[in-house]
């Protein structure tokens, strides 16, 4: 590498290379045969990238180590631009692929694996920092901190990633505006996808299942503004989509099925457009901490809805009112949750139909759909049926 000049390639024969970490600083296309592994000893980084329009392809990283005084990355491309990271395995990694300020890299068809049991002796196995117009696209990431973390990124795209047991999220972004989620797998991590003081965000025919937890969410939205969810799966998580300062977003054409409680929106959460959605067998619809509601709900459908159509447009003919009554007694009580099957709240429910007077009047959908358009990838796909750790060794 280091006598390589610039458009070289250089291919990597099978074996094991314990080698000091390696500095690309040309460019250059490294790409390894079936079975070349760069192996760390538990104790450095492998590859760092200093120049622009570098390609690594094919090659197995494995056993940096963990450390707590650097980031430290088996791959790591540093102030450059144009790179390409295909088609690797990461193995044991601290940090997997590490881009810091770099622009128009693309990380595509790699397997990161980590094994670290503590959020503290792992790092993230997809880690952007300070970039722009980067594409994170068709990767398999499980057993690390943060399976795809970006911070401070704009005009970033990631698109068919499989992100899944984790340690705390499938995927974590802060600061990263304008920025495209389309077609992705969250599902196993301790703590769901958590999207954080950001604006015009779009996240779209994404998958977000089986993220439970004390503090686990499909989807968490915390000061997102001006952003489209639309047409996602939210399948069986302890809450699927939570709304904290949220503002001016359009959540639309989404299925909710099998969650503690579907959608949670916080009285801060304002100016939102919940419609056209899905709920389907979620043990609460929609939860709030406030009487009050800013934002509007509209053309859903909700199974739990017991109106009807009198003039057969497809359409109910009175409004549907999604927050249970036992759903604000939670909120104030959490504990209460124990009595959630008994027949109490089936007997505040019946109560609160009668005599509606203590669940918000302001959150209601006025023209609820009677039957549900066709949900995004409706069915269990088979993906969601496969375990959540890879344990292969190598390649």
């Amino acid at each position: 590498v280091a006598a390589a000049r610039d458009g070289d390639r250089i291919l990597v024969r099978p074996g094991t290379y314990r080698e000091p970490t390696v500095v690309v600083t040309r460019r250059v296309r490294i790409e390894g045969d079936d079975g070349a592994v760069l192996d760390g000893e538990g104790a450095r980084a492998l590859l760092l990238v200093q120049a622009n329009d570098v390609v690594v392809r094919g090659l197995t990283f494995r056993n940096t180590g963990a450390s707590q005084v650097e980031d430290r990355a088996a791959l790591k491309v540093a102030d450059a631009r144009g790179c390409v990271v295909e088609a690797n395995r990461f193995e044991d990694a601290f940090f997997g692929i590490y881009l810091q300020r770099t622009s128009g890299c693309i990380v595509r068809g790699n397997t990161l694996v980590g094994s670290s049991r503590r959020q503290t002796l792992g790092g993230n196995g997809i880690h952007v920092w300070q970039s722009t117009h980067v594409t994170i696209a068709d990767n398999r990431v499980n057993g690390h901190r943060d399976g795809i973390y970006f911070e401070f990124i704009t005009n970033g795209t990631v698109r068919g990633n499989t992100s899944a047991g984790n340690q705390r999220y499938g995927l974590h972004f802060m600061f990263s505006d304008d920025c495209v989620y389309d077609g992705n797998e969250f599902r196993d991590n301790e703590s769901g996808v958590a999207v954080m003081y950001t604006r015009r965000v779009t996240m779209t025919r994404n998958t977000f299942a089986r993220n439970w937890g004390g503090a686990a969410y499909g989807l968490l939205l915390k000061d997102i503004s001006d952003s489209e969810i639309r047409d996602n799966r939210f399948i069986e998580n302890t809450v699927g989509l939570y709304l904290e300062g949220a503002n001016r977003n359009q959540v639309t054409g989404n299925l909710f099925r099998s969650n503690g409680w579907a959608l949670r929106v916080l009285a801060n959460a304002q100016e939102n457009v919940v419609s056209d959605n899905t709920f389907q067998g979620n043990s609460f619809d929609v939860g709030t901490n406030s009487r009050q509601n800013f934002s509007t709900f509209r053309e859903n459908t909700w199974d739990r809805y017991r109106g009807y159509d009198l003039d057969r447009d497809g359409y109910g003919d009175v409004p549907h009112a999604p927050v249970r009554l036992f759903a604000l007694v939670v909120e104030q009580t959490p504990p209460a949750l124990i009595l959630l099957r008994s027949a109490i709240v089936d007997l505040l429910d019946f109560a609160e139909r009668v005599m509606p007077m203590l669940t918000p009047r302001t959150l209601v959908d006025e023209r609820p759909r009677m039957s549900a358009r066709q949900a995004p990838g409706a069915g269990d796909s088979a993906a969601l049926r496969r375990p959540a750790r890879d344990t292969g060794r190598g390649r």
